[in-house]
């Protein structure tokens, strides 16, 4: 099969544009404390290697390096979807976990640089991973096609499940968060204002907005503030990591496809 140039690079393009993304989502305020700072430190690996070998123009790491790099990643989030299994008993809510398609990815990506065919490995050696680009023949061949085609059957499917979680009630509760961030609450006033069951229920329809959290306060109004999420605004949707997901799964199918 014989993809233009022009395609191949749309699609590195896409991949540095995740890489940003994640990046930059990785850079502001505490998404570099988030727990799932590793999906975002991911995403940023695995574009910049994708776009390396779609792109011929690009030149990133050996294939050497990419593959323990990857490696790496894979062992990270199999302890990570390992931990979950432990602490679920629920195998449904572990399938629906976030970490269990990055262990695919990270086992994808470990599987395009050693089932790669000799003669690609052997380009990839002068250049890393940009010898690899270009042209779809330029991409090489795989050993093992059937493990591939595996590959691409999973990453589809979750492809077609991320479509389906962004019309999720769960997720559309989380962009409303970060779309209005700061609504106003109820709180009671009445010992405030003084006993009595109509200063009660007057002081219940008074509205205020959150006081800001300090260093030295405590209890339960700051308790409930810092439960809202602060990760820096729309990179802090969870619809951003879930597009990246999706984008960065289609591509690496596409991918597979071009190189089986």
């Amino acid at each position: 099969m014989n993809t233009p140039t022009w395609i191949l690079d749309i699609f590195a393009g896409l991949m540095l544009v995740v890489a940003a993304v994640s990046a930059a989502r990785l850079l502001t305020g505490r998404s570099r404390l988030s727990p799932d700072s590793d999906v975002d430190a991911a995403h940023v690996l695995m574009g910049v290697a994708m776009a390396g070998m779609l792109a011929s123009s690009l030149h990133t790491l050996p294939n050497a390096a990419w593959s323990v790099i990857f490696v790496v990643v894979s062992a990270w989030f199999a302890w990570r979807v390992t931990t979950e299994v432990r602490s679920s008993a629920d195998v449904r809510a572990v399938t629906g976990s976030h970490h269990l398609p990055h262990l695919l990815h990270g086992l994808a990506m470990v599987y395009m640089f050693v089932a790669v065919s000799s003669a690609t490995a052997s380009g990839g050696g002068m250049g890393g991973m940009s010898s690899m680009g270009g042209s779809a023949a330029g991409m090489g061949t795989l050993r093992a096609p059937t493990l591939g085609l595996v590959f691409v059957l999973l990453m589809v499917a979750w492809v077609v499940f991320d479509i389906n979680q962004l019309s999720s009630p769960a997720l559309r509760a989380g962009r409303l968060a970060y779309a209005v961030p700061s609504l106003p609450r109820v709180r009671p006033v009445a010992a405030a204002v003084g006993p009595g069951p109509a200063m009660a229920s007057a002081a219940a329809a008074v509205s205020v907005p959150p006081a800001p959290a300090t260093s030295g306060s405590g209890g339960a109004g700051s308790a409930r503030e810092s439960a809202v999420p602060d990760t820096g605004g729309l990179l802090g949707n969870p619809g951003v990591a879930t597009g990246c997901r999706i984008a960065m799964g289609v591509t690496m199918a596409l991918m597979l496809i071009l190189m089986i």
